[in-house]
Order: structure tokens, then C-alpha cells, then sequence
């Protein structure tokens, strides 16, 4: 068994959440939220920060650690037990340009109904879940975008 880290974000820029699309070769087809492999020497805040933008484009800053997924996934010769680490990120602009390198074809900001549904995995959804009633907690106590979370 391997054992891999990556980190992700939960990224909300007015209220929408930022998914990304992808198409592997039609054997892997979902939408996801943008996440990678944490780099030599890196911080995990910093891998959040840069697979996000690698994969979607968008510039977005951490406003706070919502959590750990973990999960395993066969490849051909070994089985991988990774554990993906999440941020709750503020977007700063609705733009966004799939990273058509990893196979994704899509991007979008969605309300969060909408990307609860589309999202392909459970734990995903769970971290959605999370970071949303985060951001709303942020939101009511008048903090969201004040930068004193």
C-alpha cells in the first residue's frame, strides 16, 4: 500500500462554490472540488493554494482548515490510502479556466444545492457541508471578507 497526501479547497466567492469537471478517458467522469499532491518541502496551506489555481485558475485565499478526508483507490500495480486535507477559501472573482492538462473539460461557480448534487463523492459532499456552514457562521458574525476570521 502507498500512502499520498494532497490538499484541496472549498473555494466560495459570493456565496457560489467553485467545481471543476473532469473527463478521464470516459472511465473517470465527475465533478469534483480542485485539490493535489502536497510537493516536497511544502506546507499544506500552500498546496491548497496552488493546486486550486493550477486547476481552476482562480486566485483564492485561505480563510481556515475545515478538515481531512480519506479514502483508497486501486491503481494498476498498488493500492493508494490517501488522506486530502481541506480549506475553506474565498474566491476573488467568478473566473475560472479548467485545467484541460489533468482532463478537466469545466469549471464553474454554483449555488450550494446545485454543488452538493453534482459533486461525484460522498466525502466531498461531506466536506462541502462543513466549509458551507462555516462560511455561513462567517457570514452572519459579519466576518466573511474582513480578514479577521
Amino acid at each position: 500500500m502507498v500512502e499520498a497526501i494532497s490538499c484541496g479547497g472549498v473555494v466560495i466567492f459570493r456565496g457560489k462554490i467553485l467545481l471543476l469537471y473532469k473527463n478521464y478517458k470516459n472511465r473517470y467522469e465527475g465533478w469534483v472540488l480542485p485539490k493535489g499532491t502536497v510537493e516536497e518541502g511544502e506546507e499544506h496551506r500552500e498546496t491548497a493554494i496552488r493546486e486550486v489555481k493550477e486547476e481552476t485558475g482562480a486566485d483564492a485565499t485561505i480563510v481556515k482548515y475545515i478538515g481531512k478526508s480519506s479514502y483508497t483507490f486501486s491503481t494498476y500495480n498498488d493500492v493508494v490510502s490517501k488522506d486530502v486535507h481541506w480549506f475553506l477559501m474565498m474566491g476573488e472573482s467568478f473566473y475560472s479556466r479548467p485545467q484541460k492538462e489533468e482532463y478537466f473539460c469545466d469549471s464553474g461557480y454554483y449555488k450550494y444545492h446545485e454543488a452538493y448534487h453534482l459533486l461525484k463523492f460522498p466525502n466531498e459532499k461531506q466536506i462541502l457541508e462543513n466549509a458551507y456552514s462555516e462560511y455561513l457562521s462567517l457570514k452572519k458574525a459579519k466576518l466573511w471578507g474582513t480578514k479577521r476570521y
